[in-house]
């Protein structure tokens, strides 16, 4: 086979540095240039509250915010996040942004075995911070990414659709300071 570069079958990888600001902090990790966005979060930086599910961007346990938008961190190799900031559950968590959120699904029953459910909340965060009274319709087109094995999706969309209201309600006692 001419002009095939053996050097290609390599399986010891060289890696590369990259660089994130990842739930507010500073971090860099080595990673092998294939190296998908979910698996160095859970692996190199621990933080397993993203989830690998299908691997192929369908089912959405993989969201996270990147440069705040929700991304399938499963369709992204590590070194094409570099320089971005990213927030994953576990940020998004402490940060309390999803406080309401988080009450509400445990509040209505809308999360089962929990797998899901990191993924879901960073949607519907990123729903509600574009929409800020989106119908039921909405939350259940935003969630047409997110695959739920345990329940029928309703208690879940009534949580988000509460959230909602309560941060519209927030917003008009406040003047829109909210």
């Amino acid at each position: 086979m001419s002009g095939f570069d053996e050097s290609l079958l390599d399986d010891n990888e060289a890696t590369m540095r990259v660089r994130f600001i990842v739930n507010a902090r500073k971090v860099a990790c080595e990673v092998a240039p294939r190296e998908t966005l979910v698996d160095c979060l859970r692996n190199a930086l621990e933080l397993t509250g993203t989830h690998a599910g299908c691997e192929m961007g369908a089912c959405g346990a993989c969201l996270v915010q990147l440069d705040g938008r929700a991304v399938h961190s499963c369709l992204m190799f590590a070194v094409q996040a570099d320089g971005a900031s990213i927030n994953t559950i576990e940020g998004l968590t402490e940060s309390g942004v999803i406080a309401d959120l988080q009450a509400e699904f445990h509040r209505r029953n809308a999360l089962q075995c929990g797998f899901c459910t990191p993924g879901m909340l960073v949607n519907a965060q990123e729903l509600l911070s574009q929409v800020a009274r989106p119908s039921r319709e909405d939350i259940r087109d935003a969630l047409s990414g997110n695959y739920c094995r345990c329940t029928g999706y309703e208690a879940i969309v009534d949580a988000i659709d509460a959230v909602a209201k309560e941060r519209t309600k927030a917003r008009s006692t406040s003047g829109g300071a909210a």
